[in-house]
């Protein structure tokens, strides 16, 4: 789908938070978006939000898919079978790439308190089997951008001329934005991506249209102008409490416009392709699953 050009970015629906409560890994769980119809998203599968303290996220395989966490509170605790293993603190990303395969946690540090942000960022069919990789973006590695009232974290791509630190196989954007009362920041948005602003604190105007905290605002592809231009949108946030700060989180990509085969925790192309991920991984191609031990502290 896409939408006309007109300059400024605008909203083509808007979804709302989708409750659970609690389950076997965490104290409380909420889908913000999940896969029903991967075009209407795409190049976003999911984006889930949980609040843990034990057990959390046990070792796990994945496959075909990116995953992106953002710390909102607490300290995450993570590793993986690559050897990696570290803890994240609030507003701090861990950009996954699973690739052709990597085994992982996500456990609560000190199996105290963790709230994240985990969106599921498809890879284009030709990067599904490239080697796994992790990227912590750590406070002292984050880049940011500072405007009248306006806090940035600029986790991929280029926002106000600074650029994240993450490193992406597909045209990425990505942020989270804090604005105080009375402020507003006109962000520019490639015209080919698929944007969604997911309101995680306060209330919020993007695109001229009032969202609350949990309510996601989604802004498809536009089309090019009478003269072709396609290169740049803009799409305005702004404050709409004027006694609350706001906290907001924006993504655009590029769509794919692939076929999605889902199968648990791996992404492919094709139901093949998902079979063949589950064999791989009981036959042991992902790599062993680790004796890591938990991170060490001071009790």
């Amino acid at each position: 789908m896409t939408t006309p050009l007109t300059g400024q970015r605008t909203l083509n629906r808007v979804t709302d938070r989708q409750q659970l409560g609690p389950d076997a890994q965490v104290d409380d769980k909420a889908l913000v978006f999940v896969p029903t119809d991967p075009a209407l998203t795409d190049p976003f599968l999911a984006l889930v939000e949980d609040w843990f303290s034990t057990p959390g996220f046990e070792w796990h395989p994945h496959r075909g898919l990116e995953t992106v966490t953002t710390v909102v509170d607490g300290v995450l605790e993570h590793g993986d079978n690559l050897g990696h293993a570290g803890a994240l603190q609030p507003g701090e990303v861990q950009w996954m790439t699973a690739g052709r395969g990597i085994v992982h946690r996500e456990l609560a540090y000190r199996n105290e308190h963790a709230h994240v942000l985990q969106m599921w960022l498809n890879l284009p069919a030709e990067k599904k089997m490239t080697p796994s990789r992790y990227q912590d973006i750590t406070r002292a590695a984050m880049s940011r951008v500072e405007a009248a009232g306006v806090g940035i974290d600029v986790h991929a791509g280029t926002v106000g001329g600074v650029t994240g630190a993450a490193r992406t196989h597909h045209p990425v954007q990505g942020l989270v934005a804090t604005l105080d009362p009375g402020s507003h920041y006109d962000l520019q948005v490639p015209a080919e991506h698929r944007l969604f602003a997911y309101v995680m604190d306060g209330r919020l105007l993007v695109g001229g249209r009032e969202l609350r905290a949990g309510q996601t605002g989604w802004s498809d592809p536009v089309t090019a102008g009478a003269d072709g231009d396609t290169a740049t949108t803009t799409l305005q946030l702004a404050a709409a409490d004027p006694e609350r700060r706001a906290r907001v989180m924006v993504y655009s990509g590029t769509p794919l416009r692939e076929p999605v085969a889902l199968g648990g925790p791996f992404v492919m192309n094709t139901k093949i392709e998902i079979t063949k991920a589950f064999t791989d991984f009981h036959a042991g191609a992902f790599g062993p699953v680790p004796r890591l031990a938990r991170i060490a502290y001071d009790r």
